[in-house]
């Protein structure tokens, strides 16, 4: 669909429901712009059908917004993301007393597909960590630095954009805990293993003080230059470590959060005990990995079983 220009009233009420996801509902920056990305699309959409404001939105307009994209090929979890934004946005509007009645309440969206994450063997992340530490041996700051965060990726399960928050202060290392900021703002403690430990010491008493500068301040992980690293010098890290193994289809980061998961639940870990680690809001997320453990459980069968 052409770029629809978009009138000023619309404009200025996605403006305002960015606002208020930043504000009042702690989303990211990402987050905040994926919304509105969604909310920008369904609008152009109904500004070409000539709707000009809020109250011309109609049950009507929204479907054949999420028609239009599923005939041009979307997938059903990006359909379904697009309508829990729709739905998100109209029920804002609602409460602002910018519409009088929710034009989505009795939009239906396509139910996701449920896919298996990819999920590294235990053998595999023995390799991948081994060969962090042989680099990290070899000397320098920045290989100390990336066997401490893969090591503390995979220990506990924490996203990429976690990572990247810890401050130095975050860690207990007598207790060995981390205390991460999740979605939303909200706070969870997360206990790591005595590899980690021993990876994230290292870094800190050897590879930190080389790197860090005044402008530093308490970021746990730096980058080349003291300041704090950013997510996509994480996923480069991660994502050459994992090219290096060669027999996964495994890509980045998330591999290490879907394998940590995985792994724990195939040790016997209390499903609800996973979810809090993970810091997934609904129990339901957290049950995917379910999936992934019996799904690898039968492929064992069949390669192990003479009657498979």
């Amino acid at each position: 669909m052409p770029t629809q220009q978009i009138p000023a009233p619309l404009a200025a009420a996605a403006a305002a429901f960015g606002r208020y996801l930043e504000a009042e509902r702690g989303r990211s920056a990402h987050t905040v712009r994926a919304y509105l990305s969604d909310v920008g699309s369904l609008l152009e959409s109904a500004a070409s059908e000539g709707v000009e404001d809020l109250p011309g939105l109609e049950l009507g307009t929204l479907r054949r917004w999420l028609g239009a994209q599923s005939e041009g090929g979307m997938s059903r979890a990006t359909l379904a993301r697009r309508s829990a934004t729709a739905r998100a946005f109209t029920a804002w509007a609602v409460r602002e007393e910018l519409i009088a009645a929710d034009p989505a309440l009795r939009l239906k969206a396509p139910k996701r597909e449920k896919s298996l994450p990819g999920v590294l063997h235990q053998q595999q992340v023995l390799r991948l960590v081994e060969g962090t530490e042989t680099a990290a041996a070899e000397g320098g700051p920045l290989p100390l630095r990336n066997r401490a965060m893969v090591e503390l990726l995979y220990a506990t399960g924490i996203r990429v954009g976690e990572l990247v928050g810890l401050d130095v202060d975050d860690l207990d290392p007598d207790r060995r805990t981390l205390r991460v900021v999740g979605k939303g703002n909200k706070e969870r403690t997360v206990p790591y293993g005595l590899p980690a430990a021993i990876a994230v010491d290292d870094w800190l008493r050897r590879g930190r003080p080389a790197l860090a500068t005044e402008t530093s301040g308490p970021a746990l992980f730096l980058g080349a230059r003291g300041k704090r690293v950013d997510q996509r010098q994480v996923r480069s890290v991660v994502r050459d470590l994992l090219h290096a193994l060669g027999d996964t289809a495994a890509t980045g980061p998330h591999a290490l959060r879907h394998s940590a998961a995985t792994h724990l639940l195939d040790g016997g870990a209390d499903l609800r005990a996973v979810q809090e680690i993970l810091g997934h809001s609904s129990l339901a997320t957290t049950q995917i990995y379910t999936h992934v453990s019996v799904e690898r459980l039968r492929q064992s069968y069949q390669q192990a079983h003479p009657r498979a």
